[in-house]
């Protein structure tokens, strides 16, 4: 995840995208697959960029929108931008309340976005920008499961800065250089414990679930373990990096790229005052290469080598391949169809909690463990990796005003870290003492997944007003390898005694969590000089997932087969807007406009 070209992916490549606002954005692009080239690290499967808007007009421009809804939602924001000579600049500011449909849920965000750039001459460009975001929500946690919200809440700030030069060095050679600051900090905060004291616990409210599978149950779920309250958990990442690249152009058709960057990160988690810090010093090193035949055919070849203080040497590769079997014109039905093919690779760093709870680190903090390290050659943990192939043909149609697209892909994501039980790692390799040494387990890189699938994709403009678009994704995901404790020992449901359930992970050659086979989304857009609207509907089948609860007694009554446990879905959304006079313009949205109850997540309506 990229904001303004600055990594913005907590340490090991997690991102919370409900807290990211449109605000002040210019464009999001969203680049398909693996691509740890040029994107480093974190770039597992696809690489996603918000860019922020410029300013541009010789006067300065300022606007204001602000809109109320139901749930006592407001949102107000202003923003300001323009040019002076060789300046220009742009700030936003956002404010987001609302207080949700459901008990302590409420959700607030407040984000300041800027763009400064300065022209210092012909060939050299210098921006800052910045983007700063405060969350603050409730976590009810599931009430579907439980019917009594928890008291929990969350408050989240993270800071984006960047610093880029870029000069035009020679008519056939750029450089650039950035300067980038990502700080992210956490806090959790449960104050005590809700539900119906029951031996030391506290349990919901008696419910009947029923999964989208026709499997039901009924009783009450332990809701809040007993402990220490407020129960509390924070973390802290600052990740300072300094990035090069050069581009050259050999020839028209013939151009390559190389670079650099250095990465400090430093963090910590800290759960219930265990205290886990990490700093590291990364390197990547990279180099691409473009070409071109005869306006014809393309390709884009180039390796990443990723030096990472944790898990050493990493070397990733990507090839792209296009060609057009008939190029775009402009006088005929068909006219443009191109082929395309993809293979990437990608890595993903371990997080600050998985290498504090990797095996390699549990014995460094034993006193016989750096013996066991030597003997046994224990090595520190590895990163995720990815591998990816997509291939497809795309048509242009009826004079360009249309492109119908359709691509078939395969992803391999292998070495998947996972907290395995300290009984099942002499199943991957783990020497006895080294696995009885750590009573409960370690995080090592145990799991795998498969996914192969095919999307459709058109675009169309029906008239000069009106605009069609629809995609539709086929996924067939599946867990090849894992030695999580709910794989290799799946629970049982006495009421469905003949069906295993992954009671905190998936199965071996069941889905993963979460991944539906069928998906899907269409806009239709009309736009006038004054006025427009849009329609906009998002569909979603049956995916697997669990319950992962517990009843009273700590057994398995309240879990559900996974297989097409959470429900399918369909959103229609509608927006309109009318410019009333120069400057004004007046705007609706209707989110839900069916107003269809479902669960993005199981347990959350």
């Amino acid at each position: 995840m990229l904001i303004d070209g600055i990594p913005a992916n907590d340490i090991g490549g997690a991102f919370e995208f409900a807290n990211l606002s449109t605000s002040g954005a210019n464009r999001v692009e969203v680049f398909r697959g693996a691509n740890s080239v040029l994107y480093g690290p974190d770039a597992l499967g696809s690489v996603i960029q918000v860019t922020t808007r410029r300013g541009s007009s010789g006067v300065p421009e300022f606007t204001y929108s602000a809109d109320d809804g139901n749930f006592h939602t407001l949102r107000q924001e202003a923003s300001l931008g323009g040019a002076f000579h060789q300046f220009d600049y742009f700030t936003d500011f956002m404010d987001f309340e609302t207080q949700n449909s459901l008990p302590n849920s409420s959700f607030h965000n407040g984000t300041f976005s800027g763009n400064f750039g300065w022209q210092a001459k012909q060939s050299t460009d210098v921006r800052f920008t910045i983007r700063h975001t405060a969350t603050g929500l409730g976590d009810p946690n599931a009430l579907a499961f439980y019917g009594i919200p928890d008291d929990a809440f969350q408050r989240e700030q993270d800071t984006y800065m960047g610093l880029k030069v870029q000069n035009q060095t020679t008519s056939q050679w750029r450089n650039s250089l950035q300067l980038t600051s990502t700080t992210l900090r956490f806090n959790y905060d449960e104050p005590a414990p809700e539900g119906i004291p029951f031996g030391g616990n506290y349990l919901g409210n008696p419910v009947t679930l029923c999964g989208a599978n026709g499997f039901c149950s009924s009783g009450q779920a332990i809701l809040d373990y007993g402990g220490t309250y407020p129960s509390l958990f924070n973390s802290h990442t600052a990740v300072q990096s300094l990035y090069g690249l050069s581009n050259y152009d050999f020839m028209p058709d013939l151009s390559a790229s190389a670079g650099i960057r250095y990465d400090h990160e430093s963090g910590y988690t800290n759960s219930a005052g265990t205290l886990s810090p990490t700093s590291r010093n990364n390197f990547d090193y990279f180099m691409e290469a473009h070409g071109s035949l005869g306006h014809r055919a393309f390709a884009t070849a180039g390796v990443g080598l990723e030096d990472n203080a944790v898990y050493g040497f990493a070397a990733t590769p990507r090839v792209s391949i296009a060609y057009y079997v008939r190029r775009p014109s402009s006088g005929s039905f068909f006219n443009g169809t191109k082929l395309r093919f993809n293979y990437g690779t990608g890595i993903d760093e371990p997080s600050i909690f998985n290498q504090g709870s990797s095996l390699y680190n549990l014995l460094s903090t034993l006193p016989n463990g750096p013996q066991l390290i030597s003997q046994y050659r224990v090595s520190p943990i590895g990163p995720e990796r990815s591998r990816d192939f997509d291939w497809g043909v795309e048509q242009l149609l009826w004079g360009g005003r249309a492109r119908l697209g359709a691509t078939g892909f395969r992803e391999s994501f292998f070495d998947l870290v996972a907290f395995v039980d300290n009984s099942l790692l002499p199943q991957l390799g783990v020497p006895g003492p080294v696995a009885a040494a750590v009573p409960f387990g370690a995080a090592v890189n145990s799991d795998s997944y498969r996914s192969l699938g095919a999307e459709v994709e058109l675009e169309a403009r029906l008239s000069p007003e009106l605009r069609l678009q629809g995609e539709y994704t086929y996924t067939d995901a599946v867990v090849t390898q894992s030695f999580a404790s709910s794989a290799q020992a799946p629970a049982f449901n006495p009421a469905f005694p003949n069906i295993p359930i992954g009671a905190f992970s998936p199965l071996i050659g069941g889905r993963p969590f979460g991944r539906p086979r069928n998906s899907g989304s269409m806009a239709l857009i009309f736009s006038k000089r004054r006025f427009g609207m849009s329609a906009t509907g998002y569909f979603v089948s049956r995916s697997d997932y669990s319950t992962f609860l517990s009843d009273e007694n700590f057994g398995n009554t309240l879990l559900l087969p996974n297989r097409n446990l959470l429900n399918s879905y369909q959103l229609i959304d509608w927006s309109g807007w009318f410019e009333a006079h120069c400057g004004v313009t007046f705007y609706t949205s209707i989110g839900n406009l069916l107003s269809e109850h479902y669960q993005g997540a199981v347990g959350y309506p």
